[in-house]
Formats: structure tokens, C-alpha cells, sequence
């Protein structure tokens, strides 16, 4: 979902874009975008990505946004987020790479108790180690997600949410926007950094709830995606036999303690130019989706 958002917006920028994909994947979306060039690699096998980044590419950045915590495809592992972009950052350095652009997580390095947040700022700090060249986004929660569960609630007036507390918040086309200026437009003097990149404020459900009604000019009432006694009582649970779950239950109790905040938005603006706002990003997801 945001690989291809990203490359979307490198195109647009000018940029010369080659994917890297699974043997097995599926190039025709990406080819259709205007993707012709392709190098196959796994991120578990570090010698395949020396080959990938291999330096008669010419390669001038690699950008990361893969995610091994969401597990997407069968044999996906969340070792990705740890030892695969330590192969990664190993093989972006030995090819001489001047610029790695990293998604990683708004806080991330506050964040001990969620193990894939945690990993993120574990990878920005191998970055250091490598001494290799790096530009670290740092967004917020996604409105949107793969599989979007939003959609068909909010067609029948209801918006789910996962979280109670507020927490920094972001549209994923405007992350891979950010994410193409962060690799071609930004000056070497803002390499080696990591900057939050998000709305022009928190949100939390009374603030989306109020959006989303102004915007389709209805109704709308909040809906927990997991009710209240489950999260207290249920998940738990079910925490000590899944690292996944364990995971995601950790992250829900991290976020509604009001961490989850972007500490410098000014830079954002500054880089990147005006910060959306709560109305203009929730506006263009529903003409996105058409709601509207």
C-alpha cells in the first residue's frame, strides 16, 4: 500500500525508480505506474541485496518502508523489522549509497514495551553505526489501512476506532509524498536526522468524529473496534500466547498514555512546507475513497 504510493509520488518527482521485489511478486501495477526497472531480493538474505544494490546500479538513494510486524504475505516474519533491515542498511552502505530514506515510527525511541516500534529507532541507530547517510520520517497512526476498516463503517455512520487517548495521526499519500522529497529534494545538510511528520495537531476519536461529520455533513457516532472489556480483560490474554498480539496490545496501552505526539511540527513545516490539517486530510481520504 505505501510502497506503491511512494513510488507514485518518485515519479512525479522526476525520479529514476527501480523496485525491489520478491521473486513471486506480482510487477504489474508497479510496471503500469511507469516502474521499468526491477531487481529481485529478500531482505532475510543479505547476499541477494548486495547483488540488488550492487553498485553498477548507480544508485543515488534507497528508500525503506517495508514492514515485517504486518506479516502480510505467508512466510513474512517479523525479523524483517530487525535483522532483514540490518541487512538492508549493510548492503546500502557496501554498495556506496549516499542517502537511505527510513519509515520509521513517531516516538519510536520511547517506546521499549512495542516491540516494533522499538525496532524502528534500533534501526535508525545501526544507521549511526554504519555511518550510513539517512533521512528517518517519523509519522504518526494511519488513517488509512490495508485492509481499510473504516470504509463500509463510515458509509453506515459509524467511525471505528482502536484507539481512546490522542496521538499524532497521518494520510499515507501525504507520508509518500514527504517520503519522495525527504529522497530527492532535501539538501545533504539535512542528512543523519529524524523528523516527525504528521497533521498540523493531534487527534483523538472527538476530533476525527467531528471531521468526518463536517466533511460528509452527517451523523456519525464512534464505535471501539475492540470493546472495552475485551482490551481490559480478553486481550490480555491472548497476549501471552501471540508475540503478535502481545505486540499490538502493548502498542494500544503506549499510545492512549498521550506519548504518541509529534514534538516538532514546526520542522516538518519547514521542510516539507504548510502542515495539512485534521479538515483537509480527512476531506481528500473521503474523495479518495468516494464518499464523496
Amino acid at each position: 500500500m505505501l510502497g506503491s504510493q511512494i513510488v507514485k509520488e518518485l515519479l512525479g518527482q522526476g525520479a529514476e525508480v527501480t523496485a525491489m521485489v520478491r521473486a513471486s511478486s506480482n510487477r504489474d501495477a508497479l510496471s503500469k505506474m511507469g516502474v521499468k526497472n526491477f531487481v529481485v531480493a529478500d531482505m532475510m538474505d543479505a547476499a541477494s541485496l548486495r547483488q540488488a544494490f550492487s553498485p553498477k546500479h548507480g544508485f543515488d538513494v534507497a528508500v525503506a518502508s517495508a514492514a515485517g510486524y504486518t506479516r502480510r504475505k505467508k512466510g513474512d516474519s517479523a525479523a524483517t523489522d530487525t535483522i532483514g533491515y540490518r541487512n538492508l542498511v549493510d548492503a546500502t552502505k557496501e554498495a556506496g549509497i549516499p542517502r537511505f530514506v527510513l519509515i520509521s515510527i513517531l516516538e519510536s525511541d520511547k517506546a521499549r514495551s512495542v516491540p516494533h516500534f522499538y525496532n524502528k529507532f534500533q534501526i535508525e541507530e545501526y544507521l549511526k553505526e554504519k555511518k550510513q547517510p539517512y533521512i528517518a520520517l517519523r509519522p504518526g497512526a494511519f488513517l488509512d489501512q490495508t485492509p481499510d476498516f473504516i470504509i463500509e463503517k463510515i458509509k453506515k455512520g459509524i467511525l471505528p476506532t482502536f484507539l481512546t487517548g490522542t496521538y499524532g495521526i497521518i494520510y499515507t499519500p501525504q507520508l509518500a509524498r514527504y517520503t519522495a522529497l525527504a529522497a530527492v529534494a532535501l539538501p545533504d545538510t539535512e542528512l543523519n536526522t529524524s523528523i516527525d511528520v504528521g497533521w498540523d495537531r493531534p487527534v483523538n476519536e472527538k476530533i476525527l468524529v467531528a471531521a468526518f461529520a463536517s466533511v460528509l455533513k452527517k451523523k456519525i457516532d464512534v464505535k471501539p473496534v475492540i470493546p472495552p472489556f475485551a482490551m481490559k480483560y480478553i486481550l490480555p490474554i491472548i497476549a501471552r500466547f501471540s508475540d503478535n498480539i502481545k505486540d499490538m496490545y502493548e502498542m494500544i496501552k503506549w499510545i492512549d498514555t498521550g506519548v504518541y505526539i509529534s514534538k516538532n511540527p514546526q520542522r516538518q513545516k519547514e521542510l516539507f512546507g504548510k502542515l495539512p490539517t485534521v479538515e483537509e486530510s480527512v476531506a481528500r481520504y473521503c474523495r479518495d475513497k468516494g464518499l464523496i
